[in-house]
């Protein structure tokens, strides 16, 4: 909890006032935390992070004073940790673009700040303060192109030939290269509205410290992509055409290259969130991952049918690709096995219902032990951060308390399984639903995965509106 304690003294020492309330805000990929400070009389509320990487810190902070002294819409950094570890930006609310995807003047709005960025903010810029690598050339895009290989092709159980794979690769990280090379304007690399947020109608752009030296088309991929966006064809066509009319305001843009420009980056990006997909959700087990992947497979489908260029071997293994693992996800809907849910919950809010309707199965209480939530620094976090995982564990007592319930939910799984039953409810209840009962239905979840492969696992941390297929 350092960068927690350096956070509270650099509000301090910003504002004059003690943090009275800190919140932890909910991670996404990023393995950095973001916490809102207040002092608790509803007035001075920041947010503060404590990065992971100082460099990229460094990025971040250098990125934002840049575009804030063009006048560009991103938070202001008030204040920096001598280690350059933590630092304090203003507070942009917690309403997303993506909450508000379907108001289509705000993504216009979106599309021409960007334009604005594009040109005014590579005004100027400094590449070399750009972490990790200064420009998107074909290094990095080979980089992008082998997440999406190791990181989710191969975890697709699908042949392929690797070295007609890598040929085609190559080609196309050459492609994307030469479109670096003519353009010198800053590309935000991670454009998706989750990343914009929307205060008093206005957009600010919030996450650019991997951005980098490359196409302006890329960032409107990004957007125009996005898994969970949804956007149809026609809409992004119109987000395209504004995005060009604010551009001409510095440049002569086609408004139609600029649109085969944007379909040729879709693929890149399409591939390297793949990629991201399937190390934050087949690896890590995040939810918000997994449940991005169909819709990420279905915008590839779209991209191939509207055709991806002269790649032979994409063309042939990618289809493949699309249906192999599409096939997998309709089949784990069509589950005809035994389906164990598992869930933690707030005892406040009421036992989960079982929705198969048996309304079998246990449900466990944790707390009879010592409660996480009581104490200040693990307040705002759950069973599913190390530091409250560190504080159960090492107190012994829940790791007692779980061989208990494992010897009777191993048990009914034997008997269900031999019974040909296909539905089996486990819940775990505490006062808040967020600390011990968390940690005991992860566990649970993942030791009868392990214990019982066959079995279907669907695991929902309710309170905290977390569910996943194990």
């Amino acid at each position: 909890m350092i960068n927690l304690k350096q956070l509270k003294e650099l509000y301090r020492e910003y504002t004059g006032r003690d943090a009275g309330l800190v919140k932890l805000l909910t991670p996404a990929g990023s393995s950095r935390r973001y916490y809102r400070l207040s002092d608790g009389d509803g007035g001075h509320s920041l947010i503060g992070v404590a990065g992971t990487d100082c460099r990229e810190n460094e990025a971040f902070i250098y990125l934002s004073r840049h575009f804030d002294s063009k006048g560009l819409p991103v938070p202001r950094v008030l204040a920096v940790s001598d280690d350059g570890m933590c630092y304090l930006v203003s507070d942009l609310g917690d309403v997303s673009l993506f909450a508000l995807k379907g108001d289509e003047a705000l993504l216009e709005k979106a599309v021409r700040a960007l334009a604005r960025f594009h040109y005014e903010g590579s005004e100027g810029m400094d590449y070399t303060k750009c972490f990790p690598v200064e420009s998107f050339d074909r290094q990095s895009v080979m980089w992008d192109l082998n997440y999406f290989k190791y990181s989710f092709l191969n975890t697709s159980g699908l042949p392929y030939s690797e070295p007609r794979l890598e040929a085609d690769m190559v080609r196309l990280a050459e492609d994307v290269d030469r479109v670096t090379r003519n353009e010198s304007r800053f590309m935000l690399r991670d454009f998706q509205s989750r990343n914009v947020m929307v205060k008093d109608g206005e957009v600010y752009f919030i996450d650019y410290q991997g951005g980098r030296r490359g196409p302006s088309a890329y960032d409107l991929a990004s957007f125009l992509w996005q898994a969970k966006a949804g956007f149809s064809h026609e809409l992004r066509e119109r987000l395209i055409d504004a995005y060009a009319d604010e551009a001409r305001r510095y440049d002569d843009v086609d408004a139609e290259m600029l649109k085969r420009q944007v379909r040729s980056m879709a693929l890149v990006r399409t591939l390297q969130v793949l990629g991201a997909y399937g190390l934050r959700g087949r690896f890590e087990r995040k939810p918000h991952f997994l449940q991005s992947i169909p819709l990420a497979l279905r915008n590839l489908r779209t991209l191939l049918d509207e055709g991806i260029g002269d790649f032979p071997y994409l063309n042939e293994l990618l289809p493949r690709l699309v249906d192999v693992n599409l096939k997998r996800e309709e089949r784990a809907d069509d589950f005809d096995g035994l389906t164990v849910r598992v869930s933690s919950f707030s005892f406040k809010k009421g036992v989960p219902e079982d929705p198969s309707g048996n309304g079998g199965g246990y449900v466990f209480d944790c707390r009879a032990m010592d409660n996480p939530g009581r104490y200040e620094e693990y307040r705002s976090l759950t069973g599913l951060d190390r530091e409250v995982i560190d504080f159960l564990e090492a107190r012994g007592e829940i790791g007692r308390f779980l061989d208990s319930c494992y010897s009777l939910v191993d048990a009914a799984i034997d008997n269900y399984l031999s019974r040909g039953f296909n539905s089996l409810m486990v819940s775990y209840g505490c006062t808040g639903g967020q600390h011990r009962s968390v940690y005991s239905a992860q566990h649970t979840a993942e030791h009868i995965k392990e214990k019982f492969p066959q079995v279907r696992v669907l695991l929902r941390h309710r309170e905290q509106g977390i569910e996943v297929t194990l």
